[in-house]
């Protein structure tokens, strides 16, 4: 008789907006399936192509189960005694010689629950040590729709069962959240019209109507061509400008100032089609937009942000159900802000994430003298990998907490094996809806594995402020959630699966009262003339590094994957430099070079080149070896598509 299955919900904490509900099923002590949970109202039960990868990596025979020292050059298995006495000690010994910011907090993005919060007050309760500012991801949409708006909300997903027309302005569903999908599906079976602003033809494009194809980091110039069409055609929404928005006079010269060829020759798309976008947000109304994180990964990006942002204002769709300019949400706005400690001490030294390897190499006064990395592997994602290696290894002591040794754990003194999603109890908000899910441990973890609340629960017994600060995970999580607790949600309720925020607007700004100085709309009064960047002859492409359906950025499985690069060109470009689908070439930037295959793409632009990021560099691959540490002019976001390269065919 074959043993029962049991189903246990979970919530994908993975990085990503979906957050989506999940069931393990649990056949003979281990997970034997994951699937999306049907009772889940935003992925309704769907699961993305990344599900069984997570599985079969979590599952994985080169999974950690023990905790790693270094000791001459190589990993040698310790007790978890061991490791946390030397940790403490370590700790204890930078406070006191100098200081607390001579220790180093980076916490990723690796893994997003609610109990990170109190690994970051175990730091605060050291005194405060050095942590990040920026982000390498979102926080130069976040920063440039909270110039326009206020901070930043976006309409609930299921509002989009009020759109006629949905924009994925720089998103790519399909690839990269699956648990959207279920709602853009049943728009198109309304008739919803779907339009799609991409340089890529990404795997959305199936979906598309329409696809526009800009010019890389030219967003704004588009985006400022569609709203000077509708002003021209007298299609505005004339009462929002006049009495909700501020800089309207300097909004619409900036437009007048333009000629629609001039827009249509800066972003590189037919003046025919812009017009074409224009009828279809004013036609098609209420028109949803959905930003992408494409767009914040120039130094400009909140200027290509802002320029959509005022297109919705134009068009009229702000504050109208079905409609508005989406771009994400505070996935740590359920939870008690004051746990994370900040208060408890003077403000203290931050580096900023996008360039983290100068940051630690340049910091004197204290030097990093012990990192503790937590959910992250900023060798293999963070711009200029090598600088990041060497600045990891100027530390005296690193201490990485994951599930495999992978390029940050080349630079690891201390590693410590950490529980995977399902095996561990927290609880789980997302920056993709307004839905609090839970995480039950399915499964024990293998080996020794421990959560990092776990570990960071018996580090804490080895310092004074263990009284106060070793609780368990229950006790935790019921001071974390007390603001939703105070707004009528039931502890038993977010136990059994999702429970939506109680007052999250489904569509923000409906009032037309906005969250700044004014209480209006903020239009903005320019953007700035854009050129190729002073590296354009010698490197001509624009380097774009997507997700992709498969993987999470460098979640991968040991030698699931290898060997060089594979970067897709526009098939014309790659025959014109005689380089065959599938063939050799050498990737050059002005970081280096690397050896890649090359694959031709018909749907491509000419000027990009387009390959997956997230590949390790132990495994002949890490393209942010090339990638500039730079920083964006707002939001201290990364702006890894200012990287430009060269294709050369490789003899």
């Amino acid at each position: 008789m074959s043993p029962a299955v049991s189903s246990v919900p979970v919530t994908c904490t993975r990085d990503c907006p979906s957050a989506c509900g999940q069931l393990a099923h649990v056949e003979g002590g281990r997970v034997v399936r994951l699937t999306g949970n049907p009772d889940h109202p935003v992925n309704r039960g769907t699961a993305c192509r990344k599900v069984p990868a997570f599985l079969r990596r979590f599952s994985s025979p080169e999974r950690v189960r023990t905790p790693l020292r270094r000791s001459n050059g190589a990993f040698v298995p310790v007790s978890w005694d061991e490791a946390l006495d030397e940790l403490a000690e370590r700790l204890k010994g930078a406070v006191d010689r100098h200081g607390p910011e001579s220790i180093l907090h980076y916490m990723g993005f690796g893994e997003r629950t609610a109990l990170k919060i109190v690994n970051a007050r175990f730091f605060a309760l050291l005194g405060g040590v050095t942590t990040l500012a920026g982000t390498l991801c979102g926080g130069t949409g976040y920063a440039a729709q909270s110039l326009d708006f206020g901070p930043r909300v976006s309409h609930d997903p299921l509002d989009l069962a009020n759109a006629r027309t949905i924009v994925l302005w720089g998103r790519n569903p399909v690839a990269t959240q699956p648990g959207l999908m279920p709602h853009l599906r049943e728009a198109k079976r309304r008739g919803a019209r779907l339009i799609l602003i991409d340089p890529r033809q990404s795997e959305s494009v199936a979906l598309a109507d329409l696809h526009l194809r800009p010019k890389p980091g030219r967003d704004a110039f588009l985006a400022l061509g569609a709203a000077k069409s509708i002003l021209e055609a007298g299609w505005e929404d004339r009462d929002f400008l006049a009495n909700h928005c501020d800089n309207r006079d300097a909004y619409l010269a900036l437009v007048a100032r333009h000629s629609m060829e001039a827009l249509a020759v800066a972003c590189d798309v037919d003046a025919c089609a812009i017009r074409e976008l224009a009828k279809a947000y004013v036609a098609g109304k209420p028109t949803a937009t959905l930003l992408g994180w494409g767009l914040h990964r120039f130094t400009l990006g909140h200027e290509l942000v802002r320029a959509v942002d005022a297109l919705g204002a134009v068009s009229g769709t702000i504050g109208l159900p079905g409609g508005g300019v989406s771009q994400g949400f505070e996935e740590w706005g359920p939870y008690d802000p004051e746990l994370w400690g900040a208060g408890l001490h003077p403000p203290r030294r931050t580096f900023l994430m996008p360039q983290i390897g100068r940051e630690i190499l340049e910091a004197t006064e204290p030097p990093i003298e012990v990192a503790v990395i937590t959910a992250a592997n900023p060798v293999c994602m963070a711009p200029d990998s090598a600088l990041v290696a060497e600045a990891l290894d100027s530390v005296p002591f690193v201490v990485d907490m994951n599930l495999f040794l992978d390029d940050t754990a080349d630079h690891a003194d201390l590693f410590l094996p950490c529980a995977a999603l399902f095996e561990q109890r927290d609880l789980v908000a997302s920056f993709g809806h307004h839905h609090v899910g839970p995480l039950l441990p399915a499964v024990p973890p293998p080996g020794q594995c421990r959560s990092q609340f776990d570990i960071f629960m018996d580090l804490a017994r080895r310092f004074p402020f263990a009284r106060d600060f070793v609780k368990t995970d229950e006790a935790w999580l019921r001071l974390l959630v007390r603001p939703l607790l105070e707004k009528g949600v039931a502890w038993d309720d977010l136990w059994r699966g999702p429970v939506r925020i109680p007052d999250a607007p489904m569509v923000p700004w409906r009032d037309k009262r906005f969250d700044t100085p004014t209480g209006n709309f903020q239009l903005m009064t320019e953007v700035t003339a854009c050129s190729d960047c002073r590296l354009a002859i010698r490197y001509p492409y624009h380097l774009l590094t997507p997700g992709e359906a498969a993987h999470l950025c460098s979640e991968r499985v040991p030698g699931d994957h290898g060997g060089p690069v594979e970067v897709a060109m526009a098939t014309e470009e790659a025959l014109r430099l005689g380089i065959a689908d599938g063939g050799p070439a050498r990737l050059t930037s002005e970081l280096g070079s690397l050896p890649v295959t090359v694959r031709h793409d018909p749907g491509l632009r000419r000027d990009v080149v387009a390959c997956p990021r997230g590949g390790w560099i132990k495994a002949g691959q890490g393209i942010n070896r090339l990638i500039p540490d730079l920083v964006s002019a707002v939001g201290q976001g990364t702006p890894y598509y200012e990287a430009r390269v060269d294709v050369e065919k490789a003899s």
